[in-house]
């Protein structure tokens, strides 16, 4: 573009280039609300939605930045664009890579599990689609990976490495601004069809992660990166918009606000328009930032939201793997004192770190740098300062270590090992008693450790009138039992069979309510489903369709009693799914809810490394809480009868 073209008059509506005021205000109300979504669902169910803030953020800097670039010099420098990312990314993506794999592997193990495809899937901009083709879910915590949140910067990364080029592209066959901005929303139109068609709600992974299903925001800030551009007639510069303007982004921000606190991340709403409404949304919210005199621009530099807007990057990277470690390492039950001050000591690290980070790494490589960064700091360590050597000694230690644990990283977790274990042994114990170890030391046998809080009455033969039949409401002996579920029931396995020598399972991990009603009705026409069922699905997906189970119970019959087991985790659908299981005990006289989610709120330390599967005093706490829901059918029975 020529220098008489760079001097024409721009309309005030349009870019006028130089520092965008406002913006680290809205990325600090997008890292924060990922950080509370991941801190704790329940504060903000919608706070994943932070990404997608960042999603239309990136859209919109990134082809203002190449825009500008055009309009100034008439070409676009490939290579120095490229580098500049660089620069902004890899410095603190090295620095967390490093330090975060060696901790780990001293907390424990399996939080190895996986790490070295996570570390690929890092440094080559790909552990979204890694991840998708090893099946991990987003949404299914029972095996959190270290770096779960690098899916987005792997989409981001995509779209900085392929977007410069499919800029060209437009630039040259679009002619018109029109057609270019018309260019960007039919693409963002076509990735949220792919993500509203696709979305399976057992595996929505798939179109979360994806780039092409979740492009959508990067393509509507392209849109007003665009729609800005022009030095007059943007749509922006329209009288009506003028007027207008100044509601925008408040509005914008009400809408956005209203989705983060009531679109769980599971709802269909959120992947058939929830999550596109998002980002518009964001552009709107953008649209009132950009414009001339925004009073949102001048909250936005507010400097606490400015401080954690240019240290957003460092803290998405760091939060999650932070706030895994500190959860490992000093695990606490969800929700008590005890979980918040650890999560909230995790998170302020989290900040010191960052700000270090800010400090003494990031920036200088950003503006020296990768050459002159490296130079200086040998030239450091060549005059032999203390911060320069120790810095390198702490380097070395730290990649040595980052080696050696990828090396020793297990194949599987302790969880999956065990589920294997158990399932091996119930195909060797098929049609034979199974050899079950006893409780841990110095716990009581069954017949003492199970009473519950209120005295049966020994009341043998007591029947309690059901819809359609009557049912024995007598503590059933393990000849008597069925044990149906999933990964929970395998897991207990042991405990259960000391509990109840004889029982029989219908269990295998992985599987879902979904699954349950099949299984019921082939076991039920095989005679394999005893009088008595523990039944436990969830563990998951949760409960996504409550007829589902109420379909299994059904399909169990009336003259059956069963302890329907809740759940307890770290997954983003715990509360809801146990709502939903205490709703539908309540509906069937033969169904008690088995509360294991109190009994591990109680005692956190009965779960494996995942937080969510009972280790070995765990698996006999599951069959006390068994033990005592089904006492609770007995003494209810014996009350009634002496009324």
């Amino acid at each position: 573009m020529s220098t008489t073209a760079r001097r024409v008059r721009r309309h005030r509506a349009s870019d006028p280039g130089g520092y965008i005021t406002g913006l680290d205000g809205l990325r600090a109300i997008a890292v924060g609300a990922v950080i509370a979504y991941h801190l704790h669902p329940g504060l903000i169910p919608g706070g994943y939605l932070g990404v997608d803030v960042f999603f239309v953020l990136s859209g919109f800097l990134i082809t203002t930045l190449l825009l500008r670039e055009m309009r100034k010099t008439g070409r676009i420098n490939l290579k120095g664009f490229w580098l500049r990312r660089a620069r902004r990314l890899l410095p603190a993506l090295t620095l967390l890579t490093i330090t975060v794999v060696p901790v780990a592997a001293l907390i424990n193990r399996d939080l190895l599990v996986g790490i070295g495809r996570q570390v690929l899937g890092a440094l080559t901009f790909s552990s979204n689609w890694l991840e998708i083709a090893h099946g991990t879910s987003y949404f299914d915590q029972t095996s959190p990976l270290l770096f779960k949140n690098f899916w987005s910067l792997a989409v981001e990364e995509q779209f900085y490495l392929l977007w410069p080029l499919g800029f060209l592209l437009v630039m040259v066959l679009a002619r018109s601004w029109k057609s270019r901005i018309a260019t960007a929303v039919v693409l963002a139109g076509i990735s949220a069809v792919l993500m509203a068609v696709l979305a399976d709600p057992a595996h929505l992974t798939r179109v979360y992660y994806g780039t092409d299903t979740h492009l959508f925001g990067l393509a509507i800030g392209v849109a007003l990166a665009f729609s800005w551009a022009p030095a007059h007639g943007s749509w922006l510069a329209h009288p009506t918009v003028e007027r207008i303007r100044p509601f925008l982004g408040p509005a914008g921000l009400i809408v956005l606000a209203a989705l983060m606190g009531t679109m769980p991340d599971q709802s269909m709403i959120a992947y058939r328009g929830g999550i596109l409404l998002a980002s518009i949304a964001t552009a709107a919210i953008l649209v009132g930032i950009i414009a001339p005199d925004s009073r949102l621009a001048q909250i936005g530099e507010n400097g606490v939201l400015r401080w954690i807007g240019t240290r957003s990057y460092g803290l998405y990277l760091w939060h999650w793997p932070m706030l895994i470690m500190a959860q490992t390492a000093f695990p606490q039950a969800r929700g008590t004192a005890g979980f918040w001050a650890v999560n909230i000591a995790a998170i302020i690290l989290t900040g010191l770190i960052c700000e270090a980070s800010f400090r003494y790494v990031e920036t200088p490589i950003r503006q020296l740098g990768f050459i002159e960064s490296a130079n200086i700091s040998a030239e450091r360590v060549r005059s032999r300062s203390t911060w320069a050597v120790a810095a390198a000694v702490a380097t070395g230690v730290c990649v040595i270590g980052t080696g050696a644990a990828i090396a020793i990283a297990p194949d599987k977790s302790s969880v999956q090992q065990a589920i294997e274990a158990a399932e091996a042994a119930e195909e060797e114990d098929a049609g034979g008693p199974a050899k079950v170890p006893g409780p841990p030391e110095g716990e009581p046998e069954p017949s003492e450790s199970a009473e519950p809080t209120a005295e049966p009455t020994e009341a043998d033969g007591n029947e309690t009138e059901a819809p359609g039949g009557a049912f024995d409401a007598t503590m059933p002996t393990g000849e008597e039992l069925t044990a149906i579920g999933d990964s929970i029931i395998v897991t207990s396995r042991d405990g259960l069979s000391y509990a109840f020598p004889g029982i029989n399972y219908v269990a295998k991990s992985n599987r879902q309510w979904a699954q349950a009603p099949d299984l019921v009705r082939a076991g039920v026409a095989s005679g394999e489903i005893r009088r008595a069922v523990v039944l436990d699905y969830g563990t998951n997906a949760g409960v996504p369709d409550p007829d589902t189970v109420r379909e299994t119970i059904d399909l169990l019959g009336p003259e059956r009693m069963i302890v329907l087991v809740n759940l307890y985790g770290t997954s983003t659908f715990i509360d809801d799914a146990n709502e939903k299981l205490a709703q539908i005990a309540d509906e069937y006289p033969n169904v008690r809810l088995a509360d294991w989610h109190a009994a591990v709120m109680e005692n956190p330390s009965i779960l494996q490394a995942d937080q969510t599967h009972p280790d070995l005093d765990g698996m006999h706490v599951f069959a006390d809480v068994v033990r005592e829901t089904f006492a609770k059918f007995e003494y209810a029975a014996t009350a009634d009868s002496e009324q």
